[in-house]
């Protein structure tokens, strides 16, 4: 069926007792672009997936090209729209849209035409290694922690914005002629969707305060731009349009899709990916986590209505913004730069495994990792530890070493990086977590998360619906729109057919297993220099 014989229609009153609500999700992240369908109870109805390219011009350079995000994400509505369809049900049913998105990645774009003013630059990059060096070492550098919750490193928006500007000509003139507009890509999508330049009435160029937490830019308690943290980056208000920041939840700040099968149709949620998973994962009480194992892995734990800043090596960040009233949840992250691409990684690059869904079979050829150590720190390390000359580093390699030792040194990787964050969680929050909830593609492997469970002493607890994260921003939307009321409509979802893994290894055989991979880490530090 072709997307010109799909009618939305338009009524949504009179006969409504009659309709079976559904609500869409924008799921933009780092490797592939998904919309997703969600049914009044939180089940995936249809669904569709495009991957893209990544593109790596220079050793620690990635980029995306926007143009390409955004034509995946139309592709991806068409054809989910078109299985929704097929399976008899109207796409007048569908009430509205959310977006979740990757964070920190930013797009620059001329604000007179629309049209971008390059590559996106993607959160991994770590072409400003040496811009970070330097900004440690600027005045009030100590004073940005308490600010924003984010320490200085090459993972926030702010530094490569800073770097463009003083590095791309073509950034740099438009800049200087007051014609750049800033955004991370939910903006981009936002602005675009809505019609771009060409919007009756102006564009619409918001974020919400979860991606605006990560750029550096926001002040985490006001939830406002703050001009000691724009002035700290060198940036001039006057010569870049910055996004507005609104509630992640809101009928009509995000206007609505202007074009396509679901023309007309309202965007009204909008979170960052990994507050997206824990508003899925229904971590709405202080002291609930999640972990998402993704390209990267993140581990969110809910702190309530004031931010916690950490003297652990985590960020503290908006974990959701519901608006109407209720105050915003804070949340500590523990980022890890590298988990499901680490997996990505053996096989497009090493060709030690045929498909990443071969991890579990190749690991277990061999009964234990052979005393083998694999720091991931392909872009440095992420917290608690913040290392930025860190690179990928195999430690333990004899004969013995197969390619099986080293699959599970893989996993182990991202393990006890996991189990480092829960213990700075634990000494940040003074109370230390009973169970973690996870998500994400890397925790279908079985092996991971019991693993996880192993090297972190605590129950992994993994949901039967692990699409978390879409339905984060499914659920946003739905609550600005009517499909729920209010949170405790949204709580009995993915309560049934949970996997939960315990925890199998000794106490002495973690403390030796945490103890190696604390080692690994110190000897992987300072292979990127600055006479480099």
């Amino acid at each position: 069926m072709g997307v010109d014989q799909l009618s939305r229609g338009v009524s949504q009153t009179g006969d409504e007792t009659s309709h079976r609500w559904f609500v869409g999700s924008i799921d933009q992240g780092t490797t592939s672009t998904r919309f997703l369908i969600f049914d009044n109870s939180g089940e995936p109805v249809a669904s569709h997936q495009i991957e893209f390219k990544n593109h790596h011009p220079h050793p620690g350079w990635h980029e995306h090209d926007p143009i390409e995000l955004l034509q995946s994400v139309e592709t991806c509505i068409e054809k989910a729209v078109e299985d929704f369809v097929r399976k008899g049900h109207k796409a007048s049913q569908i009430r509205s849209v959310g977006i979740t998105n990757q964070r920190e990645t930013i797009v620059l774009w001329d604000k007179y035409t629309g049209e971008p003013l390059g590559n996106a630059v993607v959160w991994p990059d770590t072409r400003t290694n040496a811009l970070v060096r330097e900004l440690k070492n600027k005045e009030g550098a100590d004073k940005l922690l308490n600010l924003c919750g984010l320490p200085l490193s090459t993972y926030p928006s702010s530094v490569k914005l800073l770097w463009l500007i003083r590095n791309d000509p073509k950034i740099k003139e438009n800049y200087e002629e007051g014609r750049v507009a800033f955004g991370t890509i939910d903006s981009w999508l936002i602005y675009r969707l809505n019609g771009g330049a060409d919007r009756q009435g102006g564009p619409i160029h918001v974020t919400d305060s979860t991606n605006a937490s990560r750029t550096m830019f926001m002040n985490l308690r006001t939830l406002e731009y703050d001009n000691t943290l724009l002035n700290f980056f060198e940036i001039d208000r006057a010569k870049i349009e910055l996004p507005r920041i609104v509630p992640s939840s809101h009928a009509t700040e995000f206007g609505k899709l202007t074009r396509g099968v679901l023309k007309d149709t309202p965007i009204a949620g909008c979170l960052g990916d990994q507050s997206s998973a824990l508003v899925g994962q229904k971590g709405f009480k202080p002291g609930q986590a999640k972990n998402t194992y993704g390209t990267g892995c993140f581990l969110l734990y809910n702190v309530g209505e004031e931010p916690v800043i950490s003297k652990s090596g985590l960020l503290a960040t908006v974990a959701y913004d519901f608006g109407n009233g209720q105050k915003p949840v804070y949340a500590l992250e523990g980022s890890i730069a590298v988990a499901g691409s680490g997996v990505k990684f053996l096989h497009n690059n090493l060709e030690l495994i045929k498909d990443s869904k071969e991890i579990d079979d190749v690991a277990k050829t061999v009964d234990n990792n052979g005393g083998v150590y694999f720091v991931t720190g392909f872009s440095g390390l992420f917290a608690p530890y913040w290392i930025d000359d860190a690179r990928g580093t195999l430690f333990g390699i004899t004969a013995h070493t197969r390619k099986g030792h080293i699959a599970r040194a893989t996993l182990e990787a991202t393990c006890h990086q996991t189990a480092a964050i829960l213990d700075a969680m634990a000494t940040d929050s003074s109370q230390a977590l009973s169970s973690l909830a996870v998500d994400g593609g890397l925790s279908n492997s079985d092996l991971c998360m019991q693993t996880q469970a192993d090297l972190s002493g605590i129950p992994v607890d993994r949901p039967a619906m692990r699409e978390t994260t879409a339905l984060g921003a499914a659920i946003a939307a739905g609550l600005a729109t009517g499909v729920w009321t209010e949170l405790d409509d949204v709580k009995h979802m993915g309560s049934e057919g949970r996997t939960v893994f315990e925890p199998q290894m000794s106490q002495e055989h973690r403390k030796k297993a945490r103890k190696m991979w604390e080692r690994a880490v110190e000897m992987s530090k300072g292979w990127v220099r600055d006479d480099d």
